[in-house]
């Protein structure tokens, strides 16, 4: 999630970024067991724990062999009044196994308030990624979920609720960016990879993880989407070409599938650099609409936020090494967008954590202080004709209508 700026510096150090999707691999996932027979969950305990050296089986993801962990999360009880409850929050990041999820897990981590499940396609990488952050084994658990694959999104939604956990907050982090891709590559089911994942992957997740926080008696539940200031075009690095621009969403309409439609929700020609882009107004629109239909029925906080430019991000391992040199200088010296991983794992945190970062509908910006305010959204990106056509077609899509 961290290119923000990219498009900032020359085109001509960027060379071919690969984005392949994976086979949805429908028997795999942490909790890929029915645990209502075996666990109990005893809702009078103050204390949350997820149990790591008992009860576990073993369950195959492809040629991987990995433990399927039962977690048995003992929580007290809320009152509607909204007391505080003693239990830690639960707080489901996607992609946490690198760049700002994995800063993001590390900084809730470590406050000892909060459990982290970490959605990611690769269990080893998140749970090396993890061991090499320093996160404490109980504050955080492995699930499998590949946002390329809506059978993959289901399957994790299902294991989670059938983990008997609850689910405090859920933060739509994790992102593919291909700005060199001169032709598209897709989801399992034929979607534009980038806004595949970053997009309709990120909306059917929500939308079934909906209920859950419904139910959270956390004092406070939200549900975050990670934004971009390359994506909200009244700013310098949204004016950059290609800028955003969704046009009638024909392409969107169509699938997204290169075939019978266009690859890009404009219906234009493909482009790497603003599939991403195009995306991230997919994003924010989404954040808004869900705040209009659902944030005075169930006091969820629907949020979006840009945590700043993280210039040095694995995100960028594939440039050259001339772009790795000077594109980090150049956000500090010349931008002064800048941050680091942890600086922005710190700020996502605050976004999911912090009390004065109730406000529903927000998109949340730092200033050279780092200090939080309410950003505002460019045209395209706040208008609520457009939020309400993309939820609909991204229903369809994503077969909830």
């Amino acid at each position: 999630m961290a290119l923000q700026a990219a498009a900032l510096v020359p085109s001509a150090f960027s060379v071919l970024k690969e984005g392949k999707s994976s086979v949805s691999l429908k028997e795999s996932s942490l909790f890929g067991i029915s645990i209502s027979d075996h666990v109990k969950y005893d809702f009078s305990y103050p204390s949350l724990r997820f149990k790591t050296k008992s009860n576990q089986r073993k369950h195959s993801i492809g040629p991987l062999r990995v433990q399927a962990v039962v977690t048995t999360p003992s929580v007290s009880s809320a009152t509607n009044e909204g007391k505080k409850t003693l239990r830690k929050g639960i707080v489901v990041i996607t992609g946490a196994s690198s760049g700002l999820g994995l800063a993001t897990a590390k900084a809730l981590a470590e406050t000892g308030k909060w459990h982290v499940i970490m959605g990611c396609r690769d269990f080893l990488k998140a749970e090396r990624a993890a061991k090499a952050a320093g996160i404490a084994k109980e504050n955080y658990t492995v699930m499998h979920l590949d946002l390329a694959s809506l059978d993959s999104v289901r399957q994790f939604v299902d294991n989670f609720k059938r983990s008997g956990s609850p689910l405090d907050v859920l933060v739509c982090n994790a992102a593919v960016y291909l700005p060199t891709a001169k032709e598209p590559t897709f989801t399992a089911e034929g979607f534009e990879l980038s806004v595949g994942i970053n997009h309709l992957g990120h909306f059917l997740l929500a939308r079934l993880m909906l209920d859950e926080l419904k139910q959270s008696d956390f004092p406070s539940k939200r549900l975050i989407i990670v934004g971009s200031i390359t994506g909200n075009t009244n700013t310098l690095a949204g004016n950059v070409p290609p800028k955003a621009n969704l046009g009638d969403l024909r392409g969107l309409a169509g699938g997204l599938n290169g075939l019978n439609s266009s690859a890009m929700i404009d219906g234009g020609e493909f482009d790497g650099a603003k599939a991403y882009k195009d995306s991230k107004v997919c994003n924010m629109l989404t954040m808004q609409e869900f705040h209009r239909r659902y944030h005075e029925e169930t006091g969820i906080t629907f949020a979006s936020l840009y945590p700043g430019c993280i210039a040095t991000t694995g995100l960028f391992r594939e440039h050259i090494p001339l772009f790795r040199l000077l594109f980090p200088p150049f956000q500090k010296y010349i931008t002064k967008g800048y941050v680091s991983e942890e600086e922005a794992g710190s700020r996502l945190a605050q976004v999911v954590s912090e009390p004065s970062l109730t406000k529903s509908g927000v998109y949340w910006s730092w200033n050279k202080n780092s200090a939080s305010f309410e950003n505002q959204l460019s045209q395209e990106a706040s208008d609520e004709a457009k939020a309400r056509k993309i939820w609909e077609l991204s229903e369809k899509l994503v077969g909830l209508a």
